[in-house]
């Protein structure tokens, strides 16, 4: 996907992605360095089925830890 940096609000990119030009806040520090109002940027997004997992057994287990003080 590619995106374009529409312009600059304060610490924020206004970011318009894809063909339909959708709009985004994105803070200035996330992009990378030389970036300009104007700068197209290549973006792609994928799933991360690990880190996932991670999370799931991190509440998980914290969600035990509740019931268990519970009793």
């Amino acid at each position: 996907m590619k995106a374009i940096i529409d312009r600059f609000e304060g610490d924020y990119a206004v970011v318009l992605f894809g063909d339909e030009e959708i709009k985004v806040d994105m803070p200035k520090k996330l992009l990378p360095s030389g970036a300009r109002e104007g700068s197209w940027l290549k973006v792609s997004f994928e799933l991360d089925p690990e880190a996932a997992q991670k999370q799931k057994d991190k509440i998980q287990g914290l969600l035990n830890k509740l019931k268990g003080k519970s009793k």
